[in-house]
């Protein structure tokens, strides 16, 4: 049985769901840090699936809601991944 493109986009968004939900159920469980790449990444990844389901299906609301949820994502991975250069840097000099 072959998937038409509309199933595969509703594929992708209940994957992406079900990144999120585990990205939650991780950090709720202090089996990962909510300041983690990991936790960032799966957020990210996550955020973005949903996001191509809830864009072809014009949920624009909780499209929106995904698009921020991804930039907020990027914007902290981008922070962790300076921080963690700056600390090798200092680390570095002694």
């Amino acid at each position: 049985m072959e998937l038409s493109w509309a199933s595969w986009v509703h594929v992708i968004g209940t994957v992406g769901a079900a990144l999120l939900l585990l990205a939650y159920y991780l950090v709720s469980k202090k089996k990962v840090d909510g300041g983690s790449r990991f936790y960032q990444l799966l957020n990210v990844t996550g955020a973005a699936m949903l996001a191509v389901l809830t864009a072809v299906t014009g949920a624009w609301a909780a499209m929106g809601l995904n698009v921020v949820w991804v930039v907020i994502g990027v914007a902290t991975i981008g922070r962790i991944s300076l921080e963690r250069k700056n600390e090798k840097k200092a680390i570095d000099k002694k």
